[in-house]
């Protein structure tokens, strides 16, 4: 995945969207372990498609490169930052709370 990754960006025939998929299938490998760790319990499916629908492109592109070294600080940071969120927030109710429920 981080090799495709960076592959893709490296090369011109990979497309915008081909890029911007990568890219948050990337950042999904760095957000996981900081939802893991942070928000015990939450349902990590619907909280990650929350994170990844909320973040800013800089956002997910930041979290696709903690991908290729692994979960910093500044990853935690980029994350609580997206969770506090008002719209993150409305996602998580809307999404997680079923899935705990279920």
């Amino acid at each position: 995945m981080r090799f495709a990754f960076a592959a893709c960006l490296v090369l011109a025939g990979c497309s915008v969207q081909q890029q911007d998929q990568l890219a948050r299938d990337a950042a999904r490998s760095a957000i996981t372990p900081v939802l893991v760790e942070r928000f015990p319990g939450v349902p990590l499916e619907p909280a990650l498609n929350c994170v990844i629908d909320n973040a800013t492109a800089v956002q997910i592109r930041a979290l696709a490169l903690d991908s290729v070294t692994g979960p910093t600080e500044s990853t935690v940071q980029i994350v609580t930052d997206i969770v506090s969120q008002p719209e993150t927030l409305t996602c998580l109710a809307a999404e997680g709370l079923p899935a705990l429920l279920r």
